[in-house]
């Protein structure tokens, strides 16, 4: 059978563009006291008087980022009037970095025009500091706000987070106060933070908990008066949609998306309205597109450490001990040139793939003479993570 004619459908979809992971609504619903409190830190700004730096953390899908733009669209336009203070705004998502000289590096490059922009390796560390101090003073604005979106991503190397809040304080930068807004989808990033980073970079933390399935309902029911034709989603679609969601990630992000994929069905069956049915198909295909999603995102470390299991369970080996994870992680950092971590990060980076849903532990007590340990094993199937690992451009190399 050969290919159909690509023809328009109007029957589901209004405008689809609005259920995407890239639409900006012009309001953020169920998050008031977080913008309450965003305002407040930022408050300063508008006096004139040194930034606060900010600390955001909460899972994926809770609002973090569309807050810190909408806060800052607010704030900018406000500043207009105000003719003494002039503020410029650096956004960074750090997604792909795994290192401070990274973060310093790419940071100068925002400063940057396209055609002079620098490599981000081969320079000295004190060098690409230096460059970076340069930019700040040259500005021309009395503020400057950087946000480090996805600042996890770093992982233990976190003296950038020490030394661009602190750049006013050390005389680094004089001619233009400095605030950093760090967002973190990982709950232990900010635990794991070192004393010195936490006093600079978290004079104000602000919590993003997970959407409840009332939450939810609420946003869908925001979202799909725009995305969908009048009358086409039958009425338990949406509490449907966002009860999945609150059971499975409390995540507004995946809310949407389980929507537009029932959407999706419906459109390919060229069914007249979306059901419960298409909302169970599409929480399924949704369901495993996030675990997939999630195995691409986490750092390189936590990846090695999802080899080291599936070494063991080749061998036949698990649930194991963290001691035998540890002995397969350290060669598979060795096979691609890593310096390997200590026990302690990857005792972290297990319990990190536990708190993600990925891994099982379970607590063995030996009695008073063999103490008590924990044992690890995978709850997602294991060809999951082989097929995530292979697309990771280094951790592929582990299984030629």
């Amino acid at each position: 059978m050969g290919l159909e004619p690509f023809t328009r459908d109007s029957t589901i979809f209004q405008d689809e563009n609005v259920l995407r992971d890239s639409h900006t609504p012009q309001t953020l619903i169920e998050r008031d006291e977080e913008l309450m409190a965003y305002q407040s830190a930022l408050r300063p700004v508008v006096n004139g008087a040194q930034p606060k730096n900010l600390f955001l953390y909460g899972q994926t899908g809770v609002g973090k980022t569309l807050a810190t733009k909408l806060v800052l669209e607010r704030l900018s336009t406000d500043l207009e009037s105000m003719k003494d203070v002039d503020l410029h705004t650096v956004f960074l998502n750090c997604k792909s970095l795994s290192s401070s000289y990274q973060v310093a590096a790419n940071l100068i490059n925002e400063f940057r025009q396209p055609d002079d922009k620098i490599k981000t390796t081969g320079y000295p560390t004190g060098m690409i500091n230096q460059m970076l101090w340069d930019h700040l003073n040259d500005l021309e604005a009395t503020h400057c706000l950087i946000v480090l979106d996805e600042v996890d991503s770093i992982g233990n190397d976190d003296d950038i987070l020490y030394q661009v809040p602190r750049a006013n304080d050390n005389n680094l930068v004089e001619s233009t106060q400095i605030g950093v807004i760090g967002i973190s989808n990982d709950f232990t990033f900010r635990d794991n933070l070192s004393a010195r980073v936490k006093d600079s970079l978290c004079d104000e933390e602000i919590l993003f908990s997970p959407y409840d399935a009332n939450q939810l309902r609420r946003i869908l029911e925001q979202r799909s008066g725009k995305a969908f034709h009048e009358d086409v989603l039958d009425e338990n679609v949406i509490p449907l949609a966002a009860a999945f969601a609150g059971q499975s990630s409390g995540s507004a992000r995946q809310a949407l998306r389980r929507l537009y994929k029932a959407g999706d069905l419906a459109r390919d069956e060229d069914a007249e309205m979306v059901t419960e049915r298409h909302v169970r198909e599409a929480d399924r295909a949704v369901e495993r597109d996030k675990v997939w999603e999630e195995l691409l995102r986490v750092p390189t470390h936590s990846k090695l450490t999802l080899y080291a299991l599936l070494v063991l369970e080749a061998e036949d080996e698990l649930p194991a001990k963290r001691s035998a994870i540890y002995k397969r992680y350290r060669i598979a950092a060795n096979q691609i040139d890593i310096d390997p971590r200590t026990d302690r990060t990857v005792h972290d980076r297990l319990s990190q793939l536990t708190l993600k849903g990925f891994l099982d532990v379970e607590e063995k007590n030996k009695g008073p003479k063999g103490g008590s340990y924990y044992q690890y094993q995978f709850s997602i199937r294991s060809e999951l993570v082989t097929e995530a690992l292979s697309e990771d451009s280094r951790a592929r190399d582990l299984f030629e």
